[in-house]
Formats: structure tokens, sequence, C-alpha cells
């Protein structure tokens, strides 16, 4: 015997607009519950031993003597951290919706986890994808306020608001405090921003593998590229910036060839959050309240410059193993700029091999430079008597 679903009175009287929205709202409950399952699927899989490029360890950092990371910079930095082909995957000048949704999918594909220095003001422009970043379980920390170009030419304070507004607003974006991970845009430090960033307890990190996405478009050559300069080093931190839509497509290429040739991939981790100041949260929560009500209205969040709450320790298990975790403490130390090479000719002090100072005379070269030539007036013209 057939069944017969006879509607309500009231939908049979409702417009058919309302009859349209509610068989749009059942689509989208049906797709939403498709993607739950598949991610379920996913995580299931990537609990599979062998499964996508994984994380081989974890390293766990104290930041409260302000370390150092990184090969790229001109002071004293930490010792290196990272074993022979291992990386660190790192991403700048994020959130941008549409392409960071698009990373994190990559990197969930892949079963890896990465570290994001988000900046202030487009956290607060897309607070959804700040959250979604440590939902699924990746590192989070700041790359200024908004993101100037030279910090060495700002006045102290006025570099010191850039950083602690940052945090402030990543934070706030972020509903919970955040890893004290900090980077510097374009790798532009200086000795009295570092001197603030180790009293207040903040690691910063340069890179050791520049990807120079921020220059080219072509996704082939971004991998190519990449890998090159991976190969000559064979280890490092690697940047990326989640706002380019090359870096998009040549992450899962990039990915593929990581897994390839041998490399492991290791996640940064705090041993514990950053407390941010409150002086700019007034201005902050100004800046976020008005992101939620231009989302309410259905109007699209404009990109501010150029271009739930996860658990602040994501679970050390992946690929059905329990990874193994470095802890990280080393002593505060005086930042000291490399020591500039010496013009020809001139002495300096070394130490040599015994442990002894003498002194070390660099060998003097001659200065070519090309013979002048004369003014020679030219030759008088021949003048005829007739």
């Amino acid at each position: 015997m057939p069944l017969h679903i006879t509607p309500p009175p009231r939908f049979q009287q409702a417009s058919l607009l309302t009859k349209l929205s509610l068989f749009l709202s059942c689509i989208c409950l049906i797709l939403v519950a498709t993607v739950d399952h598949a991610r379920a699927k996913k995580t299931a899989s990537c609990n599979t031993p062998g499964a996508g490029l994984g994380v081989s360890r974890i390293i766990e950092v104290d930041a409260s003597n302000g370390p150092l990371y990184g090969s790229i910079s001109k002071y004293t930095k930490e010792d290196e951290v990272l074993g022979p082909k291992e990386v660190i995957l790192t991403f700048d000048d994020g959130p941008l919706s549409w392409i960071t949704k698009s990373i994190l999918d990559t990197l969930d594909a892949f079963c890896t986890k990465a570290t994001f220095f988000s900046v202030g003001k487009m956290a607060l422009a897309y607070p959804d994808s700040v959250k979604d970043v440590l939902r699924r379980g990746h590192t989070l920390g700041t790359h200024t306020w908004s993101h100037p170009l030279n910090m060495r030419r700002y006045s102290i304070d006025k570099a010191t608001a850039q950083i602690e507004r940052g945090f402030s607003a990543v934070a706030l974006a972020a509903g919970q405090p955040i890893a004290p991970f900090f980077r510097f845009p374009g790798l532009s430090d200086s000795d009295p921003m570092l001197k603030h960033l180790q009293e207040r307890g903040i690691a910063t990190f340069t890179v050791d593998v520049v990807s120079n996405d921020s220059y080219i478009g072509s996704p082939t050559r971004l991998a190519n590229y990449t890998m090159a300069k991976l190969k000559k080093r064979g280890r490092g931190i690697m940047l990326f910036h989640d706002i380019k839509a090359a870096t998009a497509k040549a992450l899962p290429n990039i990915l593929r060839r990581l897994k390839k040739g041998g490399y492991k991939v290791v996640h940064l981790r705090s041993e514990k959050p950053l407390v941010p100041v409150t002086k700019f949260d007034e201005k902050n929560k100004a800046r976020l309240a008005k992101t939620l009500a231009r989302k309410k209205g259905g109007k699209k969040n404009l990109v501010p410059f150029y271009g739930a709450v996860a658990p602040s320790k994501p679970d050390a298990i992946i690929n059905g193993k329990a990874l193994e975790i470095t802890k990280l403490n080393p002593p505060p130390r005086e930042r000291k700029k490399k020591s500039k090479r010496l013009h020809k000719g001139t002495t300096r002090i070394v130490t040599d091999e015994h442990g002894r100072k003498v002194y070390q005379k660099r060998r003097k070269y001659r200065r070519l430079r090309k013979p002048r030539r004369r003014y020679r007036p030219p030759p008088p013209s021949p003048t005829f008597w007739f």
C-alpha cells in the first residue's frame, strides 16, 4: 500500500518563496552532514600508520626567555633544532578565508600540521578562519597588527604597539590565548624590538627556506623553486603565505614531493600561551563588532591590507602512533649583530686553534683603475691659400 504524506496546512498555505527557502535549508543540512562524515572518515584514515605525510615529532618551545630561531637574521640565534630532512611549515599574512581554507584542507588531506603567523587586521576581518586554524590542530602566532614593511624605521613605542596589538587582535579573534610566537614582516628585526620580545617571553621565528610565493605566480614554478631551495639546504623552517592563490595550488605538489623525497614535518607547539596586554582591547573589540555586523547583514568582508574554541595543545597522536615531543628551553642571551666583513688591508683580533688571541691582517689589493683619457683637441683643419 503506497504511503501518502500530507503536508501540514501551514505548509500548503505558504508562499512559493517560503517553500523554496525550506527546501534549500534541507539541502544545506544534508551537505553539512556529508562534509562532517567526510571529515570523520579523513580523521580515521589519518590515524592509520603511514597515511599521508604526517608529523614526525613535536617541538614544544618554552618562550619565557625570548628565543630566536631560524637562520635569516643578523643577530645571535639559537642552535639548530632540526635534524637532516626535517622541515617546519609556516604560513604568514593571513587569514584570507577562501585561500586559508584551501590550505587547511590540503594539510588535512596529507595528515600534517603547520604554524600560522596571522596579521591582526586580517584576523579581525576573518575570525572564523582563525578559529578554524586552531580547530584543526595547528599552531597560531602573530605577524604584527598591520604588516608594516620596515619596522626598523619605527620608534620603539610604535613598533611595540604593532606587536602587542597584533597579539591582542589575533587572540580576540581566536577566542582564546594563542602561542607566544612572532615573526617580523619582511624579517625586519632590530635589537630594541628583540629585547622587548625577550622581556615579554615571546619566541621569534625567522626562516631558512623562502618559497618566494609573493613573486612567483605559477604553481609549477613555485613548487620547483621551493624544492630546489630546500634540497640545497637539506632542512629548515619553510615560509609560505596563506593569502596567495599560487601557494594554495602548489601546496599539494610540494607536500607530495616532500614525502617522496623522504622529508619529515616537525610541528611547533608552545609550552604555555601568551597573555596579551589589555591596552588595545577596546579598539579591537569595536573592529570585531563591525565585522560581525557586516557578516550578519550578508555583506562580504574586504581585505584590510595589501592583498568553537580548540584546545591549546592538540593530541600528539598522528598516523596511529604517539609522537615524540622535544622540549626547548634556551637560556636568555644578548642579541649581538654578526661582525661585518672588514675592508681589505685592515687588522682584526681572532682566536686561533689553541685559544690564543692573535692579530690577523687581511691582504692588501691594489685597486685597478682604468687610465683616464686625456682630452686631445682635434687637429686643425687644413687651410688652403689660393
